[in-house]
């Protein structure tokens, strides 16, 4: 999973193996600021789970803002950026 930031905005980016339908992947937010991305190969018995967890500075987003979209393959988070979060450390991300 590769970040991008801007001032307004985070973008998680991640290329999915071909197979992989949009109701294969789940994103929710958890509490503390956190966003777990799991996807799941139903059909496949090997490299069939991908997990993310990212933590994300609470005063730096708007989990109420979060926006995923899949297509071709990869999935595109976008999380808004409140104001005056330029100074806050980067958004960390678990790969399990």
């Amino acid at each position: 999973m590769r970040l991008q930031s801007t001032q307004s905005q985070h973008i998680l980016a991640v290329l999915l193996p071909e197979g992989l339908a949009p109701e294969m992947v789940t994103v929710s937010a958890k509490k503390g600021a956190r966003l777990a991305v799991v996807a799941d190969l139903w059909h496949r018995e090997h490299d069939s789970h991908y997990e993310w967890e990212v933590l994300f500075s609470p005063a730096d987003v708007d989990m109420m803002s979060v926006r995923a979209v899949f297509e071709a393959g990869q999935l595109m988070i976008h999380v808004r950026r409140r104001p005056g979060g330029d100074d806050l450390p980067q958004p960390l991300i678990y790969s399990q």
